[in-house]
């Protein structure tokens, strides 16, 4: 059977990967500055960041129309036999409800839709391990199975320059925010069963960056840095992380503006794969 992989915008997986696997990518929406934007691939963020830092307006973000995911699966089905989506976390966005109900709509029986609890590169990671699956014979069913089984093993752990797009985006109060970068507090925040939740404040960040790496995981088979405009950092921390981990797969990622706009310019997160079951630490 041939098997179609499917994913969203968020999972920023590179173009040249994307053209040569034929995933279908559905993007997230966003409006900025009374203009509605589909989210576009890795590298083509570069306009979006320079106007977020200058402009007192703050996007707000959407997940795809049910009718995207619908016209997506039509296309799709006259190529292929079946279809394995792999979404955004439903504690996230609405976008795994939009994918599940054009399952519905469409073609059940043959569309098998899989929520990530992920974002970002651990999203990608999932995609990339269904492509693998479907070269290798699986069907639709067993590659959904085996995508649950594997998404217990993702994590994402990361740290904000500034305090401000927490506060811009709601997630803290301008007071909140104001003291916190009077006294450099840098959060720590982790991706847990699908929520993104602060888990310390760190004092400087130096010190934040080096609490990061101590959340990373024995068995660690996969390691993407997700930054936000911050590739030199980005590749320091790489290189050490190398010599650490000299096992592990390491790449460097974009987050482009649905989840950047919130997290804010020089964010830095390690997103990561690992061959046993995450614990909260």
């Amino acid at each position: 059977m041939k098997i179609k992989i499917i994913t969203d915008s968020t999972s920023y997986l590179d173009k040249e990967y994307i053209d040569k696997m034929d995933i279908t990518i559905v993007p997230l929406n966003y409006v900025f500055d009374g203009e509605e934007y589909k989210e576009g691939l890795k590298g083509e963020f570069h306009e979006f960041y320079s106007k977020l830092q200058s402009t007192e307006f703050f996007p707000t973000t959407s997940q795809p129309a049910v009718g995207d995911f619908a016209a997506a699966y039509d296309e799709a089905l006259k190529s292929y036999d079946q279809i394995v989506v792999v979404t955004l976390s439903s504690k996230i966005s609405g976008t795994y409800s939009s994918a599940q109900m054009a399952a519905e709509m469409v073609d059940p029986e043959n569309i098998k839709v899989v929520d990530s609890l992920g974002a970002a590169a651990t999203l990608g990671f999932l995609a990339e391990d269904a492509v693998e699956m479907a070269k290798d014979g699986l069907d639709a069913d067993q590659i959904r199975q085996e995508l649950e089984n594997r998404k217990n093993n993702l994590g994402i752990v990361l740290t904000t320059d500034t305090l401000e797009y927490l506060s811009r985006g709601g997630r803290l109060s301008s007071f909140q925010a104001g003291i916190g970068n009077i006294l450099s507090i840098k959060p720590v925040i982790r991706l847990i069963q699908g929520e993104l939740q602060l888990v310390e404040k760190i004092r400087g960040r130096k010190k934040a960056l080096s609490r990061l790496m101590t959340y990373i995981p024995e068995g660690v088979e996969r390691i993407s840095l997700c930054h936000v405009t911050n590739a030199e950092e980005a590749e320091k921390l790489s290189q050490t992380l190398q010599q650490a981990y000299p096992g592990a797969r390491i790449s460097i990622d974009e987050l482009g503006p649905v989840i950047g706009a919130h997290l804010g310019p020089k964010t830095l997160g390690i997103c990561y794969s690992h061959s046993g079951i995450d614990q909260v630490l």
